[in-house]
């Protein structure tokens, strides 16, 4: 058994079973890539890192198999499962994952080609562990996935009290504790019981409080896309077949990739956003004043480099000049909720009514974005108007409440 002291969570126990998953490269490489991608441009602090969060999320899982009183063959998957849950991430956690779409057409959670790694297909003989097993858990394709792949899974109680701790947000209170406690193993999967309510009510508010405030903050967005162009023009350069070169590297190896790219555009835009020279936002419009389905068609690179194009033509600037940032709508957030003086199950919004307002909230909070250098944002913000046909606000608009 190793003792890990860790900042939210105090003590982490990890079993002898799961140190050398613990120590192998892929797990360790996490230790080398920051948690909240460039959101330390905004919080000085939030420079944790996916291995601290794996490292909390399986300590959460344990204890929820604890709770659900799993075998010990359960129990060590699971845990397993969530210390490796996060392996197939790229540089920057998230900021990456559209080049991963795009590209590879995966995302994070598949991970196994990471489980065919030496040491980890080793361990896996060794400990007859089925690494299909492994990475069907951590999709969402498995019995037990919902203990790491869910509305109420550990992996969100971690992420969010681990966030809010560095960046100093106090936005993610999350109950993990009284969570883990409301929550059992039914034939349908993992359900709430019903003195569970407000712990899981607090989560659901923390997700929705810190979506604006952390993980779309719109600095990060806009370093998040200034470096998505940077990588972009170096594959234009260097070939889309060094994708996955690319996004197997750490942080810092991938902006050492960049900064030397071939690319003169990948090097003077990847050194803006190191010295934190970033674009400005020359549109932030929510779905109320631009055509919302529409853009949604948008998404991803192709289409959100052919609104770019459109705008930096219309503006008069060059095509570089201009990034587009058409995020996906939020999802509804939907738990179930185990009541026990009717013995069935219903969705937690039936019984809660904050969980409608909060999904609302959530809708409203969606923004899109047009980003330009400071010197050439107005042209840009004008540009941007007209050809997304932004709607101008009336009077009533205007009008304080």
């Amino acid at each position: 058994m190793k003792i890990i002291k860790d900042p939210v969570h105090g003590y982490v126990e990890v079993s002898e079973a799961l140190l050398p998953i613990l120590d192998s490269p892929p797990v360790q490489r996490l230790r080398y890539i920051r948690q909240l991608g460039f959101s330390h441009l905004v919080y000085p602090g939030a420079n944790h890192t996916r291995f601290e969060h794996a490292l909390g999320t399986m300590h959460l899982a344990s204890l929820l198999c604890r709770q659900l009183e799993l075998d010990a063959g359960d129990r060590d998957l699971v845990t397993t499962a969530a210390l490796l849950h996060d392996v197939g991430h790229g540089p920057y956690s998230h900021a990456t994952e559209v080049l991963m779409r795009e590209y590879m057409g995966r995302n994070h959670t598949d991970i196994g080609h990471v489980l065919r790694d030496e040491a980890l297909s080793a361990e896996f003989v060794a400990r007859g562990t089925d690494p299909g097993e492994i990475a069907a858990i951590v999709q969402g394709k498995h019995r037990l996935a919902g203990i790491i792949h869910g509305e109420l899974d550990v992996d969100r109680m971690d992420y969010l009290l681990r966030d809010a701790h560095y960046t100093g947000v106090p936005y993610g209170t999350v109950d993990a504790h009284r969570l883990i406690h409301s929550i059992k193993m039914t034939d349908s999967g993992i359900v709430l019981e019903e003195s569970g309510i407000n712990a899981a009510e607090s989560l659901l508010i923390a997700r929705t409080l810190m979506r604006p405030a952390v993980y779309f903050h719109h600095v990060g967005r806009i370093a998040e896309r200034m470096i998505l162009h940077a990588a972009t023009e170096h594959m234009n350069v260097t070939g889309i077949d060094r994708t996955e070169q690319l996004l197997a590297m750490d942080d810092a190896a991938f902006i050492r990739e960049l900064c030397t790219s071939p690319s003169p555009a990948a090097q003077e835009i990847t050194g803006r956003v190191l010295h934190r020279r970033l674009f400005k936002r020359a549109l932030w419009a929510g779905r109320d004043v631009v055509n919302a389905p529409a853009l949604q068609g948008m998404t991803g690179l192709a289409g959100e480099r052919t609104i770019a194009g459109e705008i930096a033509e219309s503006a008069g600037v060059e095509a570089g000049s201009v990034l587009v940032d058409i995020p996906s709508f939020p999802t509804t957030m939907s738990v179930e909720v185990q009541v026990t003086n009717r013995h069935d199950l219903v969705d937690l919004e039936r019984i809660s009514p904050l969980v409608k307002t909060l999904n609302d909230t959530r809708r409203s909070q969606w923004r899109m974005g047009v980003y330009a250098p400071p010197d050439v944002r107005d042209r840009v913000a004008m540009a941007a108007a007209d050809v997304l046909h932004v709607k101008k606000p009336t009077k009533q608009d205007k009008l304080s409440i």
